[in-house]
């Protein structure tokens, strides 16, 4: 992650370098004239290539964290009425198509998970690696911190939420050392605790933190990044003008699953007829896939954002009078 200043106050210090922002421009290209929802902002980087690339297109941008939104609307302010930034989570996205537009939009953008800003900024709680208050909130307008999730949760509940959203291995044995020295009130303590919970040759044997997995379950968990996710894209997918497109970018595979199956249940109408036979369910899909399976980035993409590692891309396009399945 690139470093940069902790005072956030100034939206110049929101730092977020988007990822594959060439295939994202490529991909909206051929939409019809009209909006974009970018549904994640972050720091808008993903929203000004779209804008420079291609005049038929407008940003309606949409994010929960108030820095963010800080940040993508001073990048966003020279394109004028082009760009229209909100203060919500994607969740509420079909509310704020509808203070712009009762004709659908040409593209919906999820660039999914937690920004490099919000990990590297100390005072959030995300991280592992800097000490600070047990937080995690996006939206800091919300009640809920990774604090009340720590030192409120049963150990079966814990240990469940770290199996579900971290994969976690140990998750009964980090869950019941959490409940064990509660209570905790920062991230730098939480570490500890859960390093000390895992076996000694599995700590030698991760490539990364032994927190790191318990960090994300938690952080997801707070935020409830995932069971908001597939309804959302739904939504989604249900906003767009006939060959309008839209793209999610997973960066785990508890997002990619949920991705991949609202895309495919929205390709194949949610067919339940035996593969390979004709449908005769009278399933109707209502987009195609641009390509079966995920892109990945290349090496050239990795090195120049390592961010760009893990992630993930999937893309569907309405189906309509100028658009056939394939």
């Amino acid at each position: 992650m690139d470093p940069h200043s902790d005072h956030s106050d100034d939206p110049r210090s929101f730092h977020h370098v988007p990822v594959m922002v060439e295939r994202i421009v490529e991909l909206f290209g051929p939409v019809p004239p009209g909006i974009v929802v970018d549904a994640t902002l972050g720091g808008g980087g993903h929203s000004r290539a779209i804008l420079d690339a291609w005049p038929h297109l407008r940003i309606l941008g949409l994010d929960q964290d108030e820095e963010a939104i800080a940040a993508a609307s001073a990048v966003l302010a020279p394109y004028g009425d082009r760009a229209v930034v909100r203060h919500v989570r994607f969740d509420q996205l079909a509310d704020a198509v509808a203070e712009l537009t009762d004709d659908g939009v040409s593209g919906v953008l999820f660039d999914l998970g937690v920004s490099s800003h919000q990990l590297d900024e100390g005072r959030r709680g995300m991280s592992f690696r800097k000490d600070a208050p047990l937080d995690m909130r996006m939206d800091r307008r919300r009640r809920r911190t990774a604090a009340d999730v720590v030192n409120g949760y049963s150990a079966e509940r814990l240990a469940e939420t770290l199996d579900r959203y971290g994969d976690e291995r140990y998750a009964r044995r980090i869950a019941a050392a959490i409940v064990a020295a509660r209570p905790l009130h920062t991230t730098g303590e939480l570490a500890e605790v859960v390093a000390g919970a895992i076996p000694a040759p599995a700590r030698r044997k991760s490539k990364g933190h032994p927190a790191r997995r318990t960090f994300q379950a938690l952080r997801i968990e707070v935020n409830e990044e995932l069971s908001i996710l597939a309804d959302s894209l739904d939504r989604a997918i249900s906003l767009l003008l006939p060959g309008g497109r839209c793209v999610a970018m997973s960066y785990h595979s508890g997002e990619d699953r949920i991705v991949k199956d609202r895309f495919r249940v929205a390709a194949t109408g949610g067919c339940t007829c035996p593969p390979g036979l004709p449908c005769v369910c009278g399933a109707e899909p209502t987009v195609r896939l641009l390509k079966r399976g995920a892109e990945r980035p290349d090496s050239v993409e990795i090195t120049a954002n390592p961010r760009a590692e893990s992630v993930r891309i999937r893309a569907v396009e309405r189906l309509g009078r100028e658009t056939k399945a394939s």
